[in-house]
């Protein structure tokens, strides 16, 4: 349980910020107290918590839905009546809409679309600049499209100054919530409210609108404002800009950490780049426009391998939270209700028994299915993630375009990986970048 109040947060912090080598917080585990069933007592991020670290005790606690509730960190950071913090029917609600809205197939060819031509100006400004900050420069393009998607919110001051203030709020999801000035949750919170205050003009704006034109939805805000429940009851403005923002928050990070990831492992395997484009050669000229369409999308066989790879290598969360709503058994143990559950995903994707060789990037690995639970990087159960097909997408449709047109290389090889708030080079992946 480690040191009283703090547990073993400074463990965690010596294995993840100081040795950088996050895969030993739980194999040190592993050596001192066995394998078992894949649960760890622990003190960890300021709750008594139980560490679960195998697919199959990871699948269990992920699909008892009745069992266990959410906890992150700082649940008002993403707004507590977002789609990540309500349970129930509300839960249900809203995941239905949003699936439908971002991961439905006609609402991924809208993607297709709105997506393309920023990203097509993005690399070509890239080019243009001959050397960039891989991470900045996916944050930028990728924060562009998903304000415009889910706001319909154009680039100029009012989306830079929104840009800086989820700068400054990711950082406080796992940060220690400790609230006073100077430090990161502190920060993040002040982040959070002017953020409350810019996406209730946003939505006050839309409400005129909405007065002239009825019935129209144009984007994920739009659609949200005019949902209902059963008994014909609308979500709140508190509900609708708590949604809005974390569906910014959750498309935002984890697209763009993947999109940097894609490009630095890229820089590593010139054989991979190389069947790449490849397959994407032999797709574009069939294309209308210089664009690729979802069923062009359907064709890349090995370029879904690559995203497949990308996505599983980024471990961008590399834990989940809940909480044990009563007295569990498992394996033998217990869960002592109201206890942390801690899903330390991570372990999943890096553990050698589930993957050869896991923290080398070969996409040939995809050549057939992934053992049974051993692939989570979506979470799972009922709280799987709404946008797992919209990453994906997004992804494709660079990788397509950067292999058919430009080529580029890692500054810095050498650059040492830093894993908090999330694995990224310490250069974040400073690049030289031209066309072909």
């Amino acid at each position: 349980m480690g040191l009283p109040f703090i547990g073993e947060t400074l463990t965690f912090l010596w294995y993840f910020k100081i040795l950088r080598r996050p895969d030993d917080f739980i194999k040190s585990k592993k050596q001192k107290y066995g394998e078992g069933v894949g649960l760890y007592r622990s003190h960890i991020f300021g709750y008594p918590s139980i560490i679960t670290c195998l697919p199959e005790s990871n699948k269990f606690v992920l699909q008892s839905a009745s069992d266990f509730h959410i906890r992150w960190p700082a649940p008002e950071l993403f707004g507590l009546t977002s789609l990540v913090n309500v349970e129930g029917k509300k839960h249900t609600r809203l995941k239905s809409y949003v699936v439908n809205a971002i991961n439905h197939p006609k609402a991924l060819r809208r993607v297709a679309q709105i997506v393309q031509p920023r990203i097509v100006s993005s690399l070509r400004s890239w080019a243009n600049k001959g050397k960039i900050n891989g991470l900045l420069e996916s944050k930028k393009m990728t924060f562009e499209n998903i304000c415009m998607m889910f706001a319909s919110m154009e680039p100029g001051p009012l989306l830079d100054e929104i840009d800086k203030c989820f700068a400054g709020l990711v950082p406080g999801f796992r940060a220690y919530p400790l609230d006073f000035p100077g430090t990161a949750f502190h920060h993040a919170r002040r982040c959070r409210w002017r953020l409350n205050a810019v996406f209730r003009e946003e939505l006050e704006k839309k409400k005129q609108q909405k007065e002239s034109s009825p019935g129209e939805i144009g984007d994920l805000m739009d659609g949200l404002m005019q949902i209902k429940d059963e008994g014909g009851k609308q979500l709140t403005d508190d509900e609708v800009v708590d949604n809005i923002v974390s569906f910014v928050i959750a498309g935002y990070s984890s697209t763009s950490y993947a999109l940097m990831w894609a490009l630095y492992h890229l820089s590593n395997s010139p054989e991979v780049l190389r069947k790449l484009r490849e397959e994407n050669t032999a797709i574009s000229k069939e294309e209308k426009d210089g664009f690729i369409t979802m069923d062009d999308i359907s064709q890349l066989k090995y370029t879904a391998k690559v995203v497949e790879e990308t996505i599983r290598m980024a471990n961008v969360a590399p834990t989940l939270f809940r909480v044990a709503n009563r007295d569990i058994e498992y394996g033998g143990y217990t869960i002592p209700k109201g206890w942390q559950v801690v899903i330390w995903l991570r372990h999943i994707h890096t553990d050698p028994k589930n993957y050869d060789h896991p923290l080398s990037f070969i996409p040939e690995r995809w050549d057939k299915p992934a053992k049974p639970g051993t692939f989570q990087v979506f979470g799972g159960g009922h709280r799987i993630c709404a946008g797992n097909m919209l990453v994906r997408v997004q992804l494709t449709i660079l990788l397509h375009h950067l292999s058919l047109g430009y080529k580029w290389g890692l500054t810095n090889p050498g650059a040492k990986i830093k894993y908090l708030p999330h694995p990224c080079p310490e250069d974040e992946a400073a690049l030289s970048f031209s066309t072909l």
